[in-house]
C-alpha cells in the first residue's frame, strides 16, 4: 500500500505520527510513504519533501506575504502526489494549504481518493466549506463527536475516531507536587498557569494583556504564584513581556534543553497544579480540561483576521470545551471583552469560588470522556477508518 501523507502543523504531525503507528499496528505489510511532516511522522518512516515548518503560519495577515512560496509548495507537492500514484492521499488539517493540493492532484488523477484527517469547523463559520471540500475529498477523520453530520450532509463518509487530548497521559501527584517544590510553590499556594500562545504573533498581541491580568491579580492576592509555560521557539521572547515583579513571579516554565517527553511532563504537571489558568483559544483547553485545571479563555488576533471572524463566525463559543459539552462553562474573552478589566475578574472568581472551580472541573472530565477518553487510541480508529476508507473505493 502506497499513501502520500501531507501535515503542515505541529499538531497535525502527531496526529500523522500516530496514523502511521496505527497503520502499522494493523498491516502486514508497512505502508509505503511519501509526504510531508514533521519529527513524529519522520518516526514512523515518512521522509518529508521539505520542511513542514514552511506551512506553519496562520492568519490572513501573515499568509498574504509568503503566498507566493506556498503556491510553488502547492504546485510541487501537488506534482510529487501524481508522480506517487498513491492509493490514498491522506492531508492532515492545513486545509487552506492540503485542500488546494488534493484539487490540483485531482485534475490529473481523477480516481485519486482523499482522506482528510480533522473536519473544517464548519459548524462556526464557512458551513459552504464542507460542500467545496466535499468535491475533492472522499472521507473525514473528525476529532470531534458533532461533526460527522456535517461531512455526511455534503456528500462524504465521515468517522468520529476521537481526540488524542482524551487518551494523553496526566501528570501524577508526586510529579505536581515535584513541580511545585522546584519553583518554591508551597502546598495551598494559589497557582496561577499563564498560557498567551505559542506564536510570536500570538503573543504580541495577547502577552501585554495577560501580564496586566497577572499584575492585577497579585496586588489583591500577594499570594499568588504565577508560572509561565512556554513553547520552545517562542521561549526566549516571554520574559521581556512577563518581567518578573519584586517576588519573582512569574516564572519560567522553559523546555529549552531539555528531551520533548520530559517537557511535555512538566507542562502537563504545571496544568495539574494550577487553580486557575489564563489562556489563549485553542486545543490548549482540552489540555487543561485533561489535567484538571480551570480556566478563562482569552484571545486577541490580528484587526483584519477579527474583522473577518466578525463577519463570518456562526456560534457564540470558541471554547472547544464549551462546544464538546454543549455548555458555556469556560469564560471566554473575545473582540471587545479582551480586556484585562474584564478578564482578571473572571479569572479572580474561580481562585476564590472552590464551587465554581469544582463545577467547571466536572464539565471537562466530561468533554474528556465524549471525546473517547478510555476507548482505543484514537491513532488506531484512525488507522482502521483509512483501511476501511480505501476498501470503499
Amino acid at each position: 500500500m502506497r499513501l502520500f501523507v501531507i501535515a503542515g502543523e505541529p499538531s497535525g504531525d502527531l496526529l500523522g505520527g500516530a496514523l502511521l503507528a496505527g497503520l502499522r499496528e494493523l498491516c502486514d505489510l508497512a505502508p509505503r510513504l511519501e509526504g510531508v511532516g514533521g519529527p513524529a511522522m519522520a518516526a514512523e518512516g515518512l521522509a518529508s519533501r521539505f520542511p513542514m515548518q514552511e506551512l506553519s503560519i496562520m492568519g490572513l495577515a501573515e499568509v498574504l506575504p509568503r503566498a507566493p512560496s506556498l503556491l510553488r509548495r502547492i504546485r510541487e507537492t501537488a506534482d510529487a502526489v501524481v508522480a506517487a500514484a498513491p492509493d490514498a492521499l491522506i492531508t492532515i488539517d492545513s486545509p487552506d494549504f492540503c485542500l488546494r493540493v488534493a484539487r490540483r492532484a485531482r485534475r490529473q488523477l481523477p480516481g485519486l481518493k482523499v482522506i482528510h484527517y480533522v473536519a473544517p469547523s464548519v459548524w462556526a463559520w464557512r458551513p459552504g466549506r464542507a460542500a467545496k471540500m466535499a468535491r475533492v475529498v472522499d472521507h473525514v477523520l473528525a476529532l470531534l463527536p458533532f461533526e460527522p453530520p456535517y461531512m455526511q450532509a455534503a456528500g462524504m463518509t465521515c468517522d468520529f475516531v476521537g481526540h488524542p487530548v482524551a487518551g494523553e497521559r496526566q501528570a501524577t501527584p508526586g510529579e505536581v507536587a515535584a513541580l511545585r517544590a522546584e519553583f518554591g510553590i508551597a502546598a495551598g499556594q494559589p497557582l496561577l498557569v499563564l498560557l498567551p500562545g505559542s506564536r510570536r504573533g500570538e503573543i504580541a498581541r495577547i502577552g501585554p494583556a495577560f501580564a496586566d491580568v497577572m499584575r492585577r491579580l497579585r496586588a489583591e492576592r500577594p499570594d499568588l504564584a504565577v508560572l509561565l509555560p512556554a513553547a520552545g521557539a517562542v521561549a526566549e521572547a516571554l520574559p521581556a513581556l512577563f518581567p518578573p515583579d519584586a517576588a519573582g513571579w512569574p516564572r519560567l516554565l522553559d523546555p529549552r534543553g531539555r528531551p520533548a517527553p520530559e517537557a511535555e511532563a512538566r507542562k502537563r504537571a504545571a496544568f495539574a497544579a494550577a487553580d486557575v489558568a489564563l489562556a489563549a483559544s485553542g486545543t490548549v483547553s482540552l489540555e487543561l480540561a485533561a489535567a484538571g485545571a480551570p480556566m478563562v479563555i482569552a484571545y486577541k488576533a490580528n484587526p483584519l483576521t477579527e474583522w473577518m471572524i466578525r463577519r463570518l463566525v456562526r456560534v457564540d463559543t470558541a471554547t472547544l470545551v464549551n462546544l464538546v459539552t454543549e455548555t458555556r462553562a469556560v469564560p471566554e474573552f473575545f473582540f471587545d471583552d479582551f480586556s484585562p478589566e474584564l478578564i482578571a475578574p473572571a479569572v479572580g472568581a474561580l481562585l476564590d469560588d472552590p464551587a465554581a472551580a469544582a463545577a467547571q472541573r466536572a464539565v471537562g472530565q466530561r468533554a474528556m470522556d465524549l471525546l473517547g477518553r478510555g476507548g482505543e487510541p484514537p491513532g488506531l480508529r484512525a488507522a482502521r477508518s483509512v483501511l476501511e476508507a480505501i476498501g470503499r473505493r
